[in-house]
């Protein structure tokens, strides 16, 4: 690869209220630094909010202990809708997201206030120390129709190149899981590499696992609605060399559906973003960051625009971005 993958930076998730999903995720879940907020216009991603430009409020929370974030996302000129059917596991789509934690003894599932299914995996990475073992996003479950060509999009593009497992059956685990006493086929994507550039050591290793279920047709979870509307609305990667990124996309028949081209600025942070659909539409969110904020009154921030590829960022710089952490509610 002539691009790195360094880590899964968040994933999106639509509500109807952003400052009241931080506060739950923070006392829930440790994600209490607030990276930034921003309103402002979502102009680029007209296409997938039926051609209109879309308001919208936006919060970027992150878990020190290492992993990905949240980017809470809330529309300020509409109110989001709900899935049209009701979820069922194997729907297309990103269907939960992985957290991981070192305080439990085997995988287990929860919902958060608004319906969103959790998964909770037993991982001890730590990128820094936490009282309950509670750390950021690791991954998600991700419903696919055709899993081998599901598999070579996320192998080739995003290095995820180990086959952890992959099994066919009915799953205990899944049994009080919408849809989930049915059979399925699982396969667990992880990476061997583990060069990083930029904020790797805080993202952490990561994992994607693709879920089909072999005994109905899925239905797609966005069909009928926004991007922005309720529920995990993206995946995103944080890429170092997203030049390079584009081309392999492009030559492997997935081409940048939004590219921000230049740098974009988002208030406090600036990089550059693109998405490209998934075999299945799943929107996947890639970012090359180039700026985040340490302290903005005294117009102290990281610059990540020339850093040598797969070069991480010294611990010291990334963990002085706790300045930020909220005790309090917002």
């Amino acid at each position: 690869m002539n691009y790195i993958i360094n880590g899964i930076q968040q994933i999106g998730i639509g509500v109807a209220n952003a400052k009241q999903a931080f506060n739950w995720y923070k006392n829930n879940y440790g994600f209490d630094l607030l990276v930034f907020e921003d309103r402002s216009e979502a102009k680029l991603m007209a296409q997938y909010t039926n051609d209109e430009v879309m308001q919208r409020y936006a919060l970027l929370a992150m878990n020190m202990r290492g992993g990905g974030g949240l980017e809470l996302w809330q529309f300020t000129n509409r109110k989001p809708l709900a899935q049209v059917s009701d979820f069922r596991l194997g729907d297309l789509g990103i269907n939960m997201m992985k957290l991981r934690s070192a305080n439990i003894s085997e995988t287990n599932y929860t919902k958060d206030s608004w319906g969103n299914w959790i998964q909770v995996v037993k991982d001890s990475y730590a990128f820094s120390k936490g009282s309950d073992g509670k750390g950021g996003v690791m991954g998600a479950v991700i419903g696919v129709s055709d899993m081998q060509k599901s598999i070579k999009f996320y192998q080739t593009l995003f290095g995820l190149d180990a086959i952890a497992f992959d099994e066919i059956g009915v799953f205990k685990e899944f049994e009080n899981l919408p849809g989930g006493t049915q059979k399925f086929r699982r396969v667990l994507l992880a990476r061997n590499t583990t060069r990083v550039g930029g904020f790797g050591k805080l993202l952490g290793p990561f994992q994607l696992e693709l879920i089909s279920c072999l005994e109905r047709g899925p239905n797609k979870i966005y069909k009928n609605r926004l991007w922005g509307d309720l529920g995990y609305i993206h995946l995103c990667f944080d890429v170092s060399g997203m030049n390079e990124l584009k081309k392999k996309s492009e030559g492997l028949g997935y081409p940048f559906t939004v590219d921000s081209a230049n740098s974009f600025d988002m208030g406090e942070a600036a990089g550059r973003f693109g998405y490209i659909e998934d075999p299945d539409g799943t929107l996947i969110e890639v970012v090359e960051t180039h700026k985040v904020p340490i302290c903005k009154k005294l117009g102290i921030f990281i610059n990540l625009r020339h850093r040598t590829l797969g070069k991480p960022l010294p611990n010291w710089i990334v963990k002085a971005m706790r300045i930020h952490r909220k005790k309090k509610d917002l």
